[in-house]
Formats: structure tokens, sequence, C-alpha cells
């Protein structure tokens, strides 16, 4: 049996480790020119704080198993039934049948500069989270001149539960990122007044809740109930911000050395592509399975699986386990 699966990242990997154990030839389509993209930029997972790059190579080194063949810089454009099998076309032309197919083509994360009074990518000092997990990473969080920054503010919910960009889901890893990356700050500069604007904190998870209140209690940051409804540059080059406290009933105006958007998960263009050509497009371009409580990992159509945040926001920790639960799907097929 021939077994395609369709992206690099954690799922696809973790999947195509276990069919290959099981002594099934696995073939992975990446369209990047190496694997684990989404991890490559981040600096400790949550809730303990573990290297996020350790994680990158415990999953690339289940790659060497002599069954995996990964297809680098091969972006799949198409993805038809033709018989029993099931036909991949890549963005070179070429045609690769084979018997089974996962898809776990992932997420993207938002553009922020679809939310223009937030000013991203106008003013300098305006960063997304993932700039600032890249920053953490480096060990190097300054401001616009390069000097250790004052003050800095974290908002939530970019890009999520958001009427203007038509995303009302919640992308489920925000909240606790954000907390985690506030904390980052405050251990890496601990002179640096750190405050987080929320909707409500969804800390969903074993040890979440913990950390959000060590978040206050030992290392200080203020949380404010409040949206940010204009951010703009001053003179200095730090971020001037109106917002409301919305606990209070007033509004707020402070002025931040940097502010971090907290930006959301959206269907990564390779999933809207692969749904729709498949007919299975769910909620927001996101991939649509068989049914989320007892066939997660299924399609209606044979011999077509999904796994990972093709489907919806997941936690790493999801995803992995969603993977090896959509590999065991397929072995039972």
């Amino acid at each position: 049996m021939k077994v395609a699966i369709i992206g690099a990242g954690p799922a696809g990997i973790e999947a195509a480790s276990l069919l290959a154990t099981q002594g099934i030839d696995v073939t992975l389509f990446e369209q990047e020119s190496s694997p684990l993209c989404n991890i490559a930029d981040k600096a400790f997972l949550f809730p303990d704080f573990s290297e996020a790059e350790q994680l990158a190579v415990t999953l690339a080194a289940k790659l060497r198993h002599p069954s995996i063949h990964v297809e680098a810089a091969t972006p799949v454009d198409n993805l038809e039934q033709e018989g029993s099998q099931w036909v991949l076309t890549t963005r070179q032309g070429q045609r690769h049948p084979f018997d089974r197919v996962l898809v776990a083509t992932g997420y993207t994360p938002f553009d922020a500069r679809r939310k223009e009074e937030l000013g991203y990518g106008i003013y300098p000092g305006i960063h997304t989270s993932i700039e600032m997990e890249r920053m953490l990473k480096e060990r190097r969080v300054v401001n616009t001149v390069g000097d250790t920054p004052r003050r800095i503010t974290f908002l939530q919910c970019v890009g999520s539960r958001d009427e203007k960009t038509g995303n009302h889901y919640c992308s489920k890893i925000c909240c606790v990122t954000a907390v985690k990356q506030a904390i980052e700050v405050r251990r890496l500069l601990p002179q640096t007044e750190v405050t987080l604007f929320y909707m409500d904190l969804r800390m969903w998870g074993q040890g979440f809740e913990e950390m959000y209140r060590r978040a206050q209690e030992e290392y200080h940051i203020q949380f404010v109930r409040g949206r940010i409804s204009e951010a703009s540059s001053t003179f200095d080059g730090r971020v001037q911000i109106k917002a409301e406290d919305t606990l209070m009933g007033l509004p707020l105006k402070m002025t931040t050395d940097l502010l971090v958007l907290m930006v959301g998960m959206e269907a990564s263009q390779g999933t809207r592509t692969l749904a729709k050509a498949c007919g299975q497009c769910g909620d927001y371009g996101f991939f649509k399975s068989l049914d989320p409580q007892l066939d997660d990992n299924l399609t209606p159509l044979p011999h077509l699986y999904v796994a990972g945040t093709c489907k919806r926001p997941m936690s790493i920790n999801d995803t992995l386990n969603d993977a090896r639960s959509a590999a065991w799907r397929l072995l039972q097929d």
C-alpha cells in the first residue's frame, strides 16, 4: 500500500512516523523547502516552557526512517480520485497515484495588515505574535531605536472572534500564547512593564490557569479587559493606543514602546485549494471531516483522511494526538 501525506508539519510527520513503523511506505509532500516551518521560529512551548527547537529536532529525526520519503518544495495543487486510487498533481505538473492520502496542510497566521486600524505594516513598533516569538528566541527584544523597551502591550484576538474579518471562531491558542510571551518578556526584561488587553481569557488546558495566576502574582503583568480601537505612531517612535476598559466602562489612551498583536489561525492556502478540489470545504476554508465526534479523521470520500490544523485551530499537543489517530484510522481501513 502506497500512502501520501500532504504537509510536513507536526501532524504530517507524526502520522508518517507511525505508519512507517507499521511497514507502510509513505511519501510526504511539503510546499516549503524544509519541514516544520511553523515551529522553526518559536522559542518555548506552553505550559512548561520547553524548547520548541527540541521538539522540532525530535520530529525531524523521525523523517530518517527508510520508509519515509520527503518531497520538499513540492506544492500539491490538485487531488482527485481515479478509480480506486487518488492522484496528486504537483505545481510542476507531475501526477502521482496513491492508494491512501492523508491531508495535513495545516494553517497560516492571520495577516494583521487586514486590521488597518491597528497600524501593523504602517507604523514601527507594532509586531505580530509570530515576530515577538522570533525576538524571544533570539533573546533580543528592543524598541524601534534598538533600546530596551520600557513598556510592552499585548492585544488578544487579532483576526479571531472578529466580525470585521469574518472569522467568528476562537483560534484556541492565542490566550495562552500571550500569557506565555508576557512571562518570557518579564523574565528577559524584568524592568519592562507588560500589559495585556483581552476580551476574555480562555485558559482551557491543564496548567494554563496556573500559568495565568503566576503571570499576575509572580511577574506582575497587568491584565485589562478591553479592546484597542486604534494604534498610531508618536514623534519619538513609540505607539499611541486608544482603547476602552470594558470592566470600568472608561476610555483609555496610553503609550507603549511595542504593541504585539496576537494573530489567530486561518486555513492555509494549501488547505483551501485541496478542500475545494475534493469538494470538502468546511467553515472558514478549513477541511471538513466526516464527523467531529466519532469520525474526525475521515472524509465522506474513501481512503481520504485529514489531520491537524487543516480542520480547525489546535495546539501542538492536540495536533500530534490527532495525527496518531488519523494514522490508526488509515491502518484500519
